[in-house]
């Protein structure tokens, strides 16, 4: 006779709900039953996008698709051609939920609240016949032997009660407490790491600046341990040094080597990329030849707020009452330098919203990203963040949720026991 499978899911997040429910409309049969530790499932789904939940993002080719993840993109090119943001907002709609796409190409549910996503998910599981189980904390999962000879995984809850499973997934997010109980099953766990976050600068020519904001700049940056990364994109200036786009998809990239330094780096900022030094002063001496009886302060590069212009000019010890006409090769050497190659020391990183990010987890190594089952642990599956994988703002680290969940959930369904 069949046996009815049984499978225990561990975290109710995005992952574990959409796995859950991934499997259940595959097989009816199956017994599926979502453990979360604390009383509040999809907690994460509900704080995300500023309680707006950004669900993916509007990019539908993989292979662009993949360039928005510092760790995974290789791992994640094939798992993209089987389930993709256009998969997800199918989905999503296809499940009553109306998403409306930004001029950023990031993708929310048309009311604009969480609360719709977190509805979604927790309604067609309970339609499917899901069990969740809140409030239940997982001290440690062992593999054993049944009566019947199968390989069951027994599961100890802290209250010190046991539940046994045929198959497992874990999908805890980047907490500790999933990498403990995927490290027990034999599982290498890179050691996580903030991941998003903002760069504390402490330098004259950013004070007092709060707010102001360069549409395209070009990043380079240098850590103490000699590693090089380039990003381009926004940029703005905050109280306690350098954020916006730019800085954060920087940060993602160089997450690790930025840990490895302890957060001290030189960052270099071209304000007018594609310039060289070279070809910025070119490009001063352009200004001077058409404006020379215009006073420079008031004839600033384009790209340039004219805040920052003014303040660079001071900083450069250029008087407020200079002519284009007046200034000399040395001066207008040393700005064509501040607008290519400005340098900046970062001493630290400042806090972000969404710094709960993190690089780490599950070796990417360990894992058959055809199946997302386990290649340590036989019916071991892992989705979402508890694996090596993290992606840039916009919706992307959802979608490696929705991605690995589902097609972690198509195996687990398909799983039978005879």
């Amino acid at each position: 006779m069949q046996e009815t499978p049984r499978i225990a899911i561990i975290g109710g997040g995005a992952a574990g709900f959409f796995a859950a429910i991934t499997a259940a409309e595959k097989n009816p049969a199956a017994e599926i039953l979502i453990y979360e530790s604390t009383r509040k499932p999809l907690a994460k789904v509900l704080i995300s996008g500023g309680g707006r939940c950004n669900v993916t993002n509007h990019c539908f080719d993989p292979g662009e698709l993949v360039k928005n993840y510092p760790r995974g993109h290789k791992e994640l090119l094939g798992p993209f051609h089987h389930f993709q943001p256009r998969d997800t907002i199918a989905w999503f709609e296809k499940h009553g939920v109306r998403l409306k796409v930004e001029s950023d190409n990031r993708v929310f549910p048309v009311t604009d609240s969480a609360g719709t996503i977190a509805d979604c998910l927790t309604r067609t599981a309970l339609s499917l016949g899901v069990k969740i189980k809140v409030g239940t904390a997982i001290r440690k999962i062992a593999r054993v032997v049944s009566r019947s000879g199968n390989s069951e995984f027994e599961i100890e809850l802290q209250d010190g009660q046991t539940e046994r499973a045929l198959w497992l997934l874990l999908a805890t997010g980047g907490g500790t407490s999933g990498h403990r109980l995927a490290q027990s099953l034999g599982h290498t766990i890179v050691p996580p790491v903030p991941s998003l976050f903002t760069f504390k600068i402490s330098d004259p020519r950013l004070k007092n600046l709060s707010g102001v904001a360069f549409d395209n700049i070009h990043l380079f940056l240098k850590s103490e341990n000699g590693r090089a990364i380039e990003q381009s994109g926004s940029l703005l200036i905050t109280h306690w040094g350098l954020s916006g786009p730019a800085v954060l998809k920087l940060s993602a990239w160089g997450a690790r080597t930025l840990h490895e330094s302890r957060y001290r780096a030189e960052l270099t900022v071209n304000f007018l990329p594609g310039h060289t030094a070279a070809s910025g002063y070119e490009t001063l001496l352009g200004h001077k030849s058409e404006h020379p009886r215009k006073l420079i302060k008031n004839t600033r590069e384009a790209n340039l707020p004219a805040r920052y212009w003014e303040r660079i000019l001071s900083f450069l010890a250029i008087p407020d009452t200079t002519r284009w006409a007046d200034i000399s090769a040395r001066d207008l050497h040393a700005l064509s330098l501040e607008l290519t190659q400005a340098k900046f020391k970062i001493i630290g990183k400042g806090q972000f919203k969404e710094e709960f990010v993190t690089c780490g987890g599950v070796s990417l190594k360990e894992v058959d990203f055809r199946t997302m089952e386990s290649k340590i642990c036989p019916g071991l599956y892992l989705a979402g963040e508890i694996i090596d994988i993290d992606g840039l703002t916009g919706g992307f680290n959802f979608q490696n949720a929705w991605t690995t969940a589902w097609i972690a959930g198509i195996n687990l369904a398909s799983k039978d026991r005879v």
